[in-house]
């Protein structure tokens, strides 16, 4: 097990509504210590955190979070603002009620629009899998693949579950060409974190893998 590449592919998360900036401010060394992909972080610290690390760090941050049922105008001036204010990649949550009703279009068109929002930075689109059947993950990997979003995320980590190793199996059968993978939630060891990255995930949305590392170099 390679720790360092497990790390790399970490997006170092903490969505917690308590959080400080005494606690960001944390994680954000602790991402630049520990080499993550980046540190996952409210909408409302994307400034600060970005005038902190600088280009130490990229800096993440959620839309429509966690249940995506915001207006399409709301989440697109959230991703502006967020741009705006520093943030390098973008993880929206879907309109789940509009895919549970069929309105696949609707849901393409949102994604896209939030896509044009984010003027060139990553986006990452959260599907909230414990909330779908098979047929809306399916559908959902198509509209992903549709939309022109670089991800497809499976869960916000504040639903029912979280990331299952079906799931991403399930993602792989049915992305297409360029559609990277995304696991998110309950991701609470490295054995896990390895299991979701042979499974073909490029990303790991986590609270604890750099919890799990800082614990063993202390033992």
């Amino acid at each position: 097990m390679d720790i360092r590449n497990i790390l790399a592919h970490c997006d170092h998360t903490l969505l917690a509504q308590t959080a400080t900036w005494e606690d960001i401010r944390a994680v954000c060394d602790d991402g630049m210590k520990y080499g993550t992909a980046s540190v996952c972080i409210p909408p409302c610290y994307v400034k600060a955190a970005k005038d902190y690390v600088g280009d130490k760090l990229a800096i993440c941050t959620v839309i429509g979070f966690p249940n995506g049922y915001e207006t399409t105008a709301v989440k697109v001036y959230e991703t502006e603002d967020a741009v705006k204010n520093g943030a390098d990649e973008i993880d929206m949550v879907i309109n789940i009620g509009a895919l549970k009703a069929g309105e696949d279009a609707a849901v393409l068109d949102e994604i896209k629009a939030v896509k044009a929002a984010c003027h060139g930075k990553l986006l990452k689109v959260i599907i909230e899998t414990c909330l779908l059947t098979d047929d809306e993950k399916i559908r959902m990997c198509k509209i992903v693949t549709e939309s022109g979003a670089e991800y497809i995320k499976t869960s916000t980590g504040f639903s029912t579950a979280g990331a299952t190793r079906d799931d991403i199996r399930l993602f792989a059968a049915h992305i297409g060409p360029g559609v990277k993978m995304k696991a998110a939630g309950g991701i609470s060891s490295l054995e896990d974190a390895q299991d979701f990255l042979d499974l073909g995930a490029s990303r790991l949305g986590t609270s604890r893998v750099v919890k799990a590392v800082k614990a063993a170099e202390n033992k």
